[in-house]
């Protein structure tokens, strides 16, 4: 089984990861640690502020480890804010039926009543180099719900309190 998890930033996609990871024993991959390793060791001229161009480059690398663990019956949580919400177009059907999608969505109303615990919580799991700011988080939340009905995919609403079991 391969769990992908997405979402906006700060939406707690690492965090979700890791409790998966705990409960089921799945290994995870984190695009962003990727991503880093590609920067850092030179092998993209792409920086970290290049989100639109690291999504397909990214992407093109995570769907090919994505099928070679399904072909060799393995499970993996892949996490992050570069999996396309077209991802099923690069699958077969055989494929698709051994992946399990979430988009983690915080609503506005959630986001409004809680940015300064979100905001304190940034830095649990990864450090970050830098913040968000409550609009942009907005804006992001509700780009993503849009895209997940556009393309009927399975989300999970962050609306009254934070608490993300480990079940998909």
């Amino acid at each position: 089984m391969i769990i992908l998890i997405a979402g906006a930033t700060h939406t707690g996609k690492t965090a979700y990861a890791q409790r998966l990871l705990e409960k089921y024993k799945y290994p995870y991959l984190s695009i962003d640690h990727l991503k880093m390793g590609l920067i850092r060791s030179g092998q993209t001229p792409l920086t970290v502020y290049d989100d639109e161009q690291l999504t397909p480059y990214l992407w093109g690398i995570v769907k090919e480890i994505i099928k070679t663990a399904i072909e060799n019956g393995q499970n993996l949580i892949v996490e992050g804010c570069y999996i396309p919400f077209d991802w099923q177009n690069d699958f077969d059907k055989s494929y698709q039926s051994e992946i399990k999608f979430r988009c983690l969505i915080m609503t506005e109303n959630y986001i409004q009543s809680n940015f300064a615990d979100i905001i304190g919580y940034e830095n649990v799991i990864e450090r970050r180099l830098e913040s968000v700011s409550k609009d942009a988080l907005i804006a992001e939340n509700k780009r993503n719900a849009s895209l997940c009905e556009r393309y009927g995919l399975e989300s999970i609403i962050i609306d009254k309190n934070y608490l993300l079991e480990g079940e998909l």
